[in-house]
């Protein structure tokens, strides 16, 4: 969870405090050293950062061979960059990284609050998987013109994650971490003894 204090000084102040926890909670990190890195539709396992200067080396190795998000708010690290040395110095700060995907987050929230037409909730489960894949409609989300004013979906009272859930539901899946792998091939015939 993040802290409110640190969204209410770094996020856009054009998006609901409530809307940035719900937009954090589902698409981003806790952890402002976090990178997740995909090749199509694999993702590449890298060694967690343990400084600001490994997570940015680390990103400037793969910018530009694939895609790259950054940070709490998994930015996308190579937007609008045709050299890597152009790389934003805050991708792994925690208030410039709420900064700067809170405002790209908004602009991606008002475009498919537009496309639907009226501020609905569903428009944010959208805005989420835009921001995710980097498409909406066919069309590359980040590359579209900011539609400027447009009226978004007032945050229910439920919308704000919880800090901790009193009577957890055991069988519920955890969330699935994207730089862990899981088994992909059962190895456990090979080289058995007969």
């Amino acid at each position: 969870m993040i802290d409110a204090a640190l969204i209410q000084k770094c996020a856009d102040p054009s998006l609901k405090p409530a809307i940035v926890e719900r937009f954090i909670a589902a698409a981003g990190s806790s952890d402002p050293l976090s990178m997740t890195v995909r090749s199509g539709d694999r993702v590449v396992l890298v060694a967690p950062a343990k400084t600001p200067k490994e997570a940015m080396a680390l990103a400037r190795q793969y910018v530009g061979k694939a895609a790259v998000r950054a940070g709490i708010t998994q930015y996308p690290a190579g937007l609008g960059v045709t050299d890597v040395a152009e790389l934003k110095p805050g991708l792994f700060e925690a208030c410039a990284n709420i900064s700067m995907g809170t405002v790209l987050f908004a602009k991606v929230y008002r475009i498919v609050t537009k496309w639907y037409g009226t501020p609905t909730d569903e428009a944010f489960d959208d805005a989420i998987d835009a921001w995710k894949s980097g498409y909406f409609e066919g069309k590359y989300i980040f590359g579209e013109s900011d539609p400027g004013e447009v009226k978004l979906a007032a945050p229910k009272a439920d919308d704000k994650p919880a800090e901790g859930n009193p009577n957890p539901d055991p069988t519920a899946a955890a969330p699935a971490d994207p730089n862990k792998a899981g088994i992909r091939i059962d190895l456990s015939g090979i080289g058995g003894a007969k």
